[in-house]
Protein backbone atom coordinates (compact mmCIF):
# COMPACT_ATOMS: atom_id res chain seq x y z
CA UNK A 1 0.00 0.00 0.00
CA UNK A 2 1.81 2.95 -1.18
CA UNK A 3 1.31 6.44 0.31
CA UNK A 4 -0.83 9.10 -1.50
CA UNK A 5 1.15 12.01 -2.98
CA UNK A 6 0.54 15.02 -1.72
CA UNK A 7 0.64 18.27 -3.36
CA UNK A 8 3.35 21.16 -2.02
CA UNK A 9 0.48 23.14 -0.54
CA UNK A 10 -0.74 19.76 1.10
CA UNK A 11 3.00 18.55 2.54
CA UNK A 12 3.66 22.31 3.89
CA UNK A 13 -0.33 22.62 5.71
CA UNK A 14 0.27 18.66 7.61
CA UNK A 15 3.96 20.03 8.25
CA UNK A 16 2.64 22.83 9.55
CA UNK A 17 0.13 20.77 11.54
CA UNK A 18 2.70 18.43 12.98
CA UNK A 19 5.12 21.19 14.05
CA UNK A 20 2.15 22.75 16.26
CA UNK A 21 1.21 19.89 17.55
CA UNK A 22 4.75 19.14 18.59
CA UNK A 23 5.04 22.25 20.51
CA UNK A 24 1.80 21.79 22.13
CA UNK A 25 3.24 18.79 23.61
CA UNK A 26 6.40 19.99 24.83
CA UNK A 27 4.39 22.57 26.06
CA UNK A 28 2.33 20.34 27.98
CA UNK A 29 5.61 18.51 29.21
CA UNK A 30 7.48 21.97 30.64
CA UNK A 31 3.76 22.58 32.46
CA UNK A 32 4.47 19.01 34.16
CA UNK A 33 8.14 19.48 34.83
CA UNK A 34 7.72 23.10 36.32
CA UNK A 35 4.55 21.49 38.48
CA UNK A 36 1.83 24.10 36.88
CA UNK A 37 0.05 20.98 35.48
CA UNK A 38 -0.72 17.76 37.09
CA UNK A 39 -0.57 13.81 36.22
CA UNK A 40 -4.24 13.84 36.91
CA UNK A 41 -5.34 17.19 34.79
CA UNK A 42 -3.21 15.59 32.11
CA UNK A 43 -4.94 12.13 32.41
CA UNK A 44 -8.48 14.04 32.95
CA UNK A 45 -8.19 15.80 29.14
CA UNK A 46 -7.03 12.56 27.96
CA UNK A 47 -9.68 13.10 25.33
CA UNK A 48 -7.39 16.30 23.74
CA UNK A 49 -6.00 15.76 20.46
CA UNK A 50 -2.50 16.79 21.83
CA UNK A 51 -2.59 14.89 24.94
CA UNK A 52 -4.10 12.24 23.86
CA UNK A 53 -1.27 10.86 21.15
CA UNK A 54 1.70 11.76 23.57
CA UNK A 55 3.01 8.20 24.63
CA UNK A 56 2.58 7.77 28.56
CA UNK A 57 6.74 6.85 28.79
CA UNK A 58 7.54 11.05 27.89
CA UNK A 59 4.40 11.76 29.95
CA UNK A 60 6.09 9.99 33.04
CA UNK A 61 9.29 11.32 32.17
CA UNK A 62 8.18 15.16 32.18
CA UNK A 63 6.98 14.13 35.90
CA UNK A 64 9.76 15.85 38.42
CA UNK A 65 12.21 13.40 40.04
CA UNK A 66 11.42 10.32 37.15
CA UNK A 67 13.45 9.51 34.83
CA UNK A 68 13.61 7.12 32.05
CA UNK A 69 14.66 3.92 34.11
CA UNK A 70 11.75 5.00 37.05
CA UNK A 71 9.06 5.51 34.39
CA UNK A 72 9.89 1.61 32.52
CA UNK A 73 9.65 0.30 35.66
CA UNK A 74 6.19 2.26 36.91
CA UNK A 75 5.02 1.37 33.38
CA UNK A 76 6.23 -2.50 34.14
CA UNK A 77 4.77 -2.88 37.54
CA UNK A 78 0.99 -1.56 35.86
CA UNK A 79 1.77 -3.70 32.97
CA UNK A 80 1.67 -0.78 30.39
CA UNK A 81 3.09 -1.18 27.14
CA UNK A 82 6.18 1.11 26.65
CA UNK A 83 4.71 2.14 22.96
CA UNK A 84 1.12 2.64 25.00
CA UNK A 85 0.02 6.25 24.17
CA UNK A 86 -2.64 8.21 26.44
CA UNK A 87 -5.68 7.67 24.85
CA UNK A 88 -4.91 3.58 24.72
CA UNK A 89 -5.28 4.08 28.49
CA UNK A 90 -8.07 1.91 30.86
CA UNK A 91 -9.90 2.98 33.60
CA UNK A 92 -7.76 1.12 35.56
CA UNK A 93 -4.15 1.90 34.14
CA UNK A 94 -4.94 5.92 34.86
CA UNK A 95 -6.14 4.97 38.24
CA UNK A 96 -2.99 2.75 38.86
CA UNK A 97 -0.57 5.26 37.61
CA UNK A 98 -2.57 8.18 39.63
CA UNK A 99 -2.23 5.72 42.92
CA UNK A 100 1.81 4.93 41.98
CA UNK A 101 2.29 8.58 41.85
CA UNK A 102 0.02 10.58 43.99
CA UNK A 103 2.14 12.82 46.24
Amino acid sequence: MSLPELSPEAKREALKKAQEMRSKRAKVREELKQGRLSLEEVLENAGDAVISRMRVTYLLESLPRIGKIRSRKIMEEIGIHESRRVQGLGARQKQALLNKLAK
